[in-house]
């Protein structure tokens, strides 16, 4: 018998790759409070945040450390003794990856690392560690070129040893899921990465992402033609988007407990109680302190907001930072430029709120609030009930009259817009009612007077 040699080594290859386990990584987490500058959470509740994400990227937190100063020393963000405390618990506790809660200036992380004096000890800060986590969940090509270029953006000022060294490691799409926190990169394979060539490579994958852009403006176009209402779901990361999509549309969306689980957008059609359809699009969570790098590269994604007629922000009730993550989201969407957007709350994760009421201070922050369960489905016909509402308040009041030999425009009255009225006159067929804003044009030739409704 005669033995394949290609396929005998492609089957040792896959045998040995699912032998592989994945990279963990011992981590101390930094945190500063800057008395000068506080920020909307408090120390501790941001360095829990920040534990979350180090371990949805794989990291297990070992120990934190904290430091209340004036203002960020700039050559090294925390003081000189507590740098050197940060030295002796590294080489203690055997860390193997040290996570500073803000962001660090090229300078500050460079010297930091110098103090370490170990190659093998990676000093990140809170907007790698979230860029590494986007590189494990872009999932889609759109996805995937705007973690790529935003981690390249992040590393273009940051060309020391230990960023030739990650990208040299990485591989694959976004540089792999196993190759620890960090060097989950663009996958270089050459042994140093100079300015040029990140130059060309930004300048070649926004170049890709203008293509992209120009296939979802096509999207655009398409979706508009349709003339059917567009809900965007905004949120702080893991307040339960991904599950009310599914709940509402019946989708099979990824939903777990996990901070970024969801990265790429996803549009579903829902139904609403008068038996109209609208698009709901789920979008990337958000977060305090969102790398300016992310901003700037899903700002194409995040703009598809601004296309919206309904936001629907979704809030996590049972959250012990309701108040302040609610404010993160309006603030993030503030900066897109859609802070003057319909927008509804709901009060997700009732269900985990004792005895399924919310707190006093709750409904008073959000006294316009639907209160729900995605993942119990409470609430659901109540918010639909909103949402059509909302929707039918944005509609234009109209009154026409249509001849005869154009029926047509009579059933596209019907199938997109609310009949309150309708009679059969000798001139044509009368229809009074709403339609959406960007259809009501072409019924301007048939309009008899347009008024409140």
């Amino acid at each position: 018998m005669r033995f394949d040699r290609r396929h005998i080594s492609r089957s040792f290859i896959i045998t040995n790759l699912i032998q592989i386990k994945p990279v963990v990584e011992r981590g101390l987490l930094v945190g500063v409070e800057i008395k000068n500058n506080p920020g909307r959470f408090s120390l501790q509740d941001s360095l829990q945040e920040l534990a979350r994400l180090a371990e949805t990227a794989g990291v297990t937190v070992i120990d934190r450390m904290s430091q209340s100063i004036q203002s960020p020393n700039p050559a090294t963000f925390i003081g000189t003794g507590k740098l050197d405390e940060l030295v002796s618990l590294v080489k203690e506790l055997e860390i193997d990856i040290v996570i500073f809660d803000d962001e660090l200036s090229p300078r500050q992380q460079r010297e930091i690392e110098k103090a370490i004096a170990n190659e093998d000890i990676k000093v990140l800060d809170r907007t790698a560690l979230i860029l590494d986590i986007f590189a494990q969940h872009a999932n889609t090509r759109e996805g995937a070129l705007q973690v790529e270029l935003a981690q390249y953006e992040y590393r273009l000022p940051r060309l020391t040893r230990a960023w030739t060294h990650l990208a040299r490691q990485a591989g694959g799409r976004a540089g792999g899921a196993s190759g620890g926190v960090g060097v989950r990169g663009p996958g270089e394979t050459q042994l140093e990465i100079d300015r040029r060539e990140i130059g060309r490579k930004i300048a070649f994958l926004k170049r890709e992402l203008q293509d992209v852009r120009a296939h979802r403006e096509h999207y655009r176009i398409r979706r508009k033609a349709s003339h059917m209402p567009l809900i965007a779901l905004v949120g702080y990361t893991n307040a339960g988007k991904s599950t009310l999509l599914n709940a509402l549309s019946s989708a099979d969306v990824l939903a777990v407990d996990q901070l970024f689980a969801t990265l790429d957008p996803t549009t579903r059609r829902v139904p609403l109680p008068s038996g109209r359809e609208a698009l709901l699009s789920d979008t990337v969570g958000f977060i305090q302190k969102l790398p300016t790098e992310l901003v700037a590269a899903f700002r194409a994604t995040l703009e598809e907001i601004l296309e919206a007629d309904l936001v629907l922000h979704v809030v996590d009730a049972s959250h012990a930072n309701v108040e302040e993550q609610a404010a993160t989201v309006t603030e993030v969407m503030a900066e897109l430029g859609g802070d003057s957007l319909p927008v509804l709350v709901a009060l997700n994760k009732t269900d985990l709120v004792t005895d399924g009421q919310l707190p006093l201070d709750i409904r008073l922050s959000f006294p316009d609030a639907v209160s729900i369960s995605a993942l119990t489905r409470s609430g659901m016909d109540t918010l639909r009930d909103r949402i059509e509402e909302l929707l039918t308040d944005l509609m234009v009041a109209v009154e026409v009259l249509i001849p005869y030999a154009d029926g047509e425009m009579v059933n596209l009255f019907h199938n997109y817009g609310i009949v309150v009225r309708q009679e059969h006159q000798q001139e044509g067929t009368l229809l009074a009612g709403r339609l959406p804003a960007t259809l009501s044009g072409r019924f301007l030739p048939y309009v008899r007077l347009s008024e409140s409704l």
